[in-house]
C-alpha cells in the first residue's frame, strides 16, 4: 500500500471511441502518452466498426429504433466478443508491450461494474409522431451502486492498469451492453471519493469548438455560467450538448475536472493544454 502521505492521490480516467481503436497507428501513440501520464489511471474503450462488420459477415442486421441500436441476444454475443475479447485483449497487449501492467476487464470480472436492464419506454417515434413501447433489448444502465469501488481500490493500489470494456452484467449471470462514456463516468464518481479524479472524454474533435468548421476554435475552459452563454448563442447545440451534461454531472458528483479533446492531443495533457477543461 502506499504511504499516508499519497491520502489522495491522482487518478486519469480515459475513454477512447472507435476513430483511436481503429486506426493502429493513432492507437499506438494514444497508448504511449496514456502510459506515460503519472499516478493512477483507467482506460475506457467504445467499439469501433469491427463489431459492425463482424456482424454483417455472420449475416446479422443491425435493428435500430428512432437511431438507436437494439442489442438482441446475437448482437450481444457479438459486441462482447469483440469488446470485451479482440479490443480489449489487443489494447493490453499494445500496453504491456510498453510496460504497463495492463488488465483487461468487463464489468463481470471481480464484479467490478453491476447494471440493470433497461426497461422498456414509451418513446416518440420521430416519423409517425406516435408513443409506442420500445425494448432496447441487452443494453445495461448504470447508476450510484454500480462500481465496486473496493475491488477496483485493491487492482489500482496494485500497480495494475484497468482496462475496461463497456460490457457490463446484472449479478444474475446476464451480460449488458453499456455505452462507453456512462462507465467512464460512473468509474470516475465512484472512484471521487478516494481519489482526486480527472475525467478524460476522447473524440474525434480537439475539443468543444466555437466554430465546428474551425478545429483551432477550440473553447478552453468551460464551467455552468459561460455552458449557458454558449447555450443561449447556440455555440453549443445537438451532439455535443449529453457530452457535456454528462460532463457536469460528474463534477457535481465530486470528480475534480474533465477534459474533452483529441486522442491524438493527449500528451499535451501534463501540460494542461489539452482540449477543453469543465470545472464548477
Amino acid at each position: 500500500m502506499h504511504p499516508s502521505s499519497h491520502q489522495n492521490p491522482n487518478l486519469y480516467i480515459i475513454k477512447i471511441g472507435g476513430n483511436v481503436i481503429d486506426n493502429v497507428e493513432k492507437l499506438e501513440e494514444f497508448l504511449t502518452a496514456f502510459n506515460g501520464l503519472p499516478g493512477y489511471k483507467i482506460l475506457v474503450h467504445g467499439g469501433g466498426k469491427m463489431a459492425t462488420k463482424l456482424a454483417q459477415d455472420m449475416g446479422l442486421q443491425p435493428k435500430m429504433t428512432n437511431g438507436r441500436r437494439i442489442t438482441d441476444s446475437q448482437t450481444l454475443q457479438v459486441v462482447t466478443m469483440v469488446y470485451a475479447g479482440l479490443i480489449n485483449k489487443n489494447i493490453v497487449a499494445n500496453l504491456q508491450a510498453l510496460q504497463c501492467n495492463a488488465i483487461g476487464l468487463s464489468g463481470a470480472d471481480g464484479n467490478l461494474i453491476s447494471a440493470k436492464k433497461r426497461p422498456i419506454q414509451q418513446l416518440k417515434n420521430q416519423e409517425t409522431g406516435i408513443d409506442e413501447s420500445v425494448d432496447f433489448g441487452f443494453v445495461g444502465d448504470l447508476d450510484a451502486s454500480s462500481v465496486n469501488t473496493q475491488n477496483l481500490t485493491i487492482l489500482l493500489e496494485n500497480d495494475f492498469t484497468p482496462v475496461f470494456s463497456a460490457i457490463t452484467h446484472n449479478g444474475e449471470s446476464q451480460l449488458l451492453n453499456t455505452n462507453a462514456d456512462t462507465v467512464a463516468s460512473a468509474l470516475a464518481v465512484a472512484l471521487s471519493q478516494k481519489y482526486q479524479t480527472s475525467l478524460i472524454y476522447c473524440f474525434e474533435k480537439k475539443g468543444v469548438l466555437r466554430n465546428v468548421d474551425d478545429e483551432q476554435s477550440v473553447i478552453t475552459e468551460i464551467n455552468p455560467a459561460t455552458f449557458k452563454n454558449l447555450q443561449d448563442q447556440n455555440i453549443i447545440h445537438s451532439g455535443m450538448l449529453p457530452k457535456l451534461h454528462n460532463a457536469f454531472e460528474a463534477i457535481n458528483n465530486g470528480v475534480k475536472q474533465v477534459f474533452i479533446g483529441s486522442a491524438d492531443d493527449l500528451y499535451l495533457l501534463k501540460t494542461e493544454n489539452f482540449g477543453t477543461r469543465i470545472t464548477t
